[in-house]
């Protein structure tokens, strides 16, 4: 089991007030053999006799009695549902929430022009399958879709925070943006930004690679669906049926 510490991680408003029983469980059944690892969320799970919890970034259940702890998905077999998932994207978009406009890159729909749906996506300018994505930015927008960029340099591409950085404290972001994704040298440009918070942010939830897409609702879009603007239009008009049928 991986437990990385996260440097921060707010992801529950409820962090800042008296624990919870699920938080004081979680914590206890923890500290046996994971003491030093930050707990995001804890709430009740629907998988009786248990509390769910997002620890060091790693999903975990634990049992009430604070005797057992299991890593990995739990599924609803009769409902065919992925327990875990849906809980995940729950605590996602309350992350998400919490980013404000203040803290993204948008493109959006060009008016005469609506937005229908609009998604968040984890970036990276040295992710050849980021550049990839951007190259369609324009066919994603005509399809009604906004765009919203949270910079997530990977460690694995020295030097891109930097861009990162100089691409968020230029005079025109997206232009900047769409030069640095076209291979241009962003410059040098230093300023306060939210690089470092967001790439925290993207740990705390689980997020391992570039790009990654999030639904409005939290879920994951699955990258072969992302990468093509038909498809991708297509499964938001689903999840929003899908989500206006449970109302």
């Amino acid at each position: 089991m991986r437990f990385p510490l996260l440097a921060s991680g707010l992801l529950l408003a409820a962090q800042a007030l008296a624990a919870t029983p699920a938080e004081d469980t979680v914590r206890a059944a923890l500290a046996g053999i994971a003491p030093n690892v930050k707990i995001e969320a804890a709430q009740e799970s629907v998988v009786p006799g248990f509390y769910e919890a997002i620890a060091g970034g790693e999903f975990v259940y634990v049992s009430k009695d604070g005797r057992y702890l299991l890593n990995g998905s739990a599924f609803d077999v009769s409902a065919k549902r992925d327990l875990t998932q849906i809980s995940r994207g729950k605590v996602r978009k309350a992350a998400l929430d919490r980013i404000g406009p203040d803290k993204r890159i948008v493109f959006a729909p060009q008016a005469p022009l609506a937005s229908k749906h609009t998604v968040t996506v984890f970036t990276d300018v040295d992710c050849p399958f980021c550049r990839r994505f951007h190259e369609q930015i324009a066919q994603y927008n005509a399809k009604g879709i906004t765009v919203d960029y949270l910079f997530y340099p990977l460690s694995i591409h020295p030097g891109a925070d930097k861009k990162a950085e100089a691409v968020w404290c230029s005079k025109d972001r997206p232009s900047a943006f769409t030069r640095a994704m076209a291979g241009q040298d962003p410059g040098k440009a230093t300023c306060p930004n939210p690089v470092a918070e967001l790439t925290d942010l993207a740990q705390a939830l689980g997020i391992g690679g570039t790009p990654t897409m999030l639904a409005a609702d939290g879920s994951m879009i699955p990258s072969q669906i992302a990468m093509s603007p038909d498809r991708l239009a297509a499964e938001l008009d689903r999840l929003a049926q899908a989500s206006a049928a449970k109302n």
